[in-house]
């Protein structure tokens, strides 16, 4: 077991934080690990979930939004049509751009994705913590939600 789960914190900010991050990032982790993501790249998953979050979009429009090159994202693009994970329609306010969406199967991989990250998250909190950690928890996530707010 590590200092946290040991007994309370009560470090200063920037000692939470570090602990806090290297926290994080393991759950991250071990979610990421029950997802079959299967032969894709970070870079692909990025931009299927932004696809998703954010609707159509160009190449430039992800290249962009990712940090990439526009070179770079058709690679990526190219990738997940062969996938048949998008597909590139012309805008129909411009019909020189080609607009890129999710296919139906796509959107069934990444719901499938997240009911299994979910199931193991909720096994987990359920088989390794009693009703008050889960309190806790509970109040704990409330607070890291005051971090995000804008």
């Amino acid at each position: 077991m590590n200092s946290v789960t040991q007994q309370p914190h009560t470090a200063n900010a920037a000692d939470l934080a570090t602990e806090l991050r290297a926290l994080v990032g393991k759950l991250k982790r071990r979610l990421r690990e029950q997802a079959d993501v299967g032969d894709f790249t970070p870079s692909q998953v990025s931009a299927l979930l932004r696809l998703e979050k954010e609707g159509p979009a160009t190449a430039s429009k992800l290249a962009r939004a990712e940090g990439m090159r526009p070179q770079s994202m058709s690679t990526v693009i190219a990738a997940l049509e062969a996938a048949g994970m998008v597909r590139g329609e012309p805008d129909p306010t411009d019909g020189r751009r080609i607009l890129l969406s999710l296919t139906d199967s796509c959107r069934e991989w990444i719901q499938r994705g997240r009911a299994v990250r979910q199931d193991w998250l909720t096994r987990a909190l359920q088989t390794r913590l009693s009703t008050e950690e889960l309190d806790v928890v509970g109040h704990a996530v409330g607070l890291l939600s005051r971090l995000t707010d804008d």
